[in-house]
């Protein structure tokens, strides 16, 4: 357990507070959102922090056009998509990815195909800081390495993680001086933070 991703990354002062506080992985978002970057913006932001963390990349619908774009100018490490997106590409052989679930029943379809599969779970919409339902989100953390996202932020993640026990947990919105504007501060406080209570429940 203890991995922290820091998603939604907009600017350099964001990956470099990331980094920074020790971050395992940052997310670039590919979607429609306040936090939307193109391929070549995302290449260029994450070039400090290859080697240095995992470089995520973040859909939701994408057309086989944007795909192709960031696989080969931005070349993820991972690729956080919903399920039927992954099922319905052709990925990249070397490429993890991540699904990204929402209710029970999918990814209890998903734990029993792939119990070594990384899935994050998260709220009912993407990056609008709903809470997700943690009661479904431990019962599933104990047979998957699961990446608890969802309305989390440095006032509650440390509850999340004593409650869920997930493998490790996703922050976006929560660590946002503004929509798309993520706070150094606020990330370095949500690491450490989430590190201690990952520290608790060993």
């Amino acid at each position: 357990m203890a991995f922290i991703k820091i998603c939604g990354m907009t600017d350099s002062r964001a990956v470099e507070a990331a980094l920074a506080a020790g971050a395992d992985a940052i997310g670039f978002v590919f979607a429609k959102s306040v936090r939307q970057v193109t391929p070549q913006q995302a290449a260029k932001l994450a070039a400090p922090a290859r080697g240095r963390a995992l470089c995520v990349a973040v859909t939701l619908h994408p057309d086989a056009e944007l795909l192709a774009q960031v696989f080969g100018e931005f070349g993820p490490d991972v690729w956080q998509s919903d399920l039927e997106d992954l099922r319905a590409a052709s990925i990249p052989e070397g490429l993890a990815v991540w699904p990204v679930l929402r209710t029970l029943p999918g990814l209890l379809t998903v734990s029993l195909q792939r119990p070594d599969q990384p899935l994050l779970f998260e709220g009912p919409r993407s990056g609008t800081g709903t809470v997700a339902d943690w009661s479904v989100a431990r019962m599933l953390a104990t047979v998957h390495r699961l990446i608890l996202a969802g309305g989390l932020s440095p006032t509650n993640v440390a509850e999340a993680i004593a409650e869920v026990r997930p493998f490790g947990v996703d922050v976006s919105s929560g660590v946002e001086e503004a929509p798309g504007r993520k706070s150094p501060a606020l990330i370095e406080t949500f690491v450490t933070t989430a590190r201690a209570a990952f520290a608790r429940v060993e």
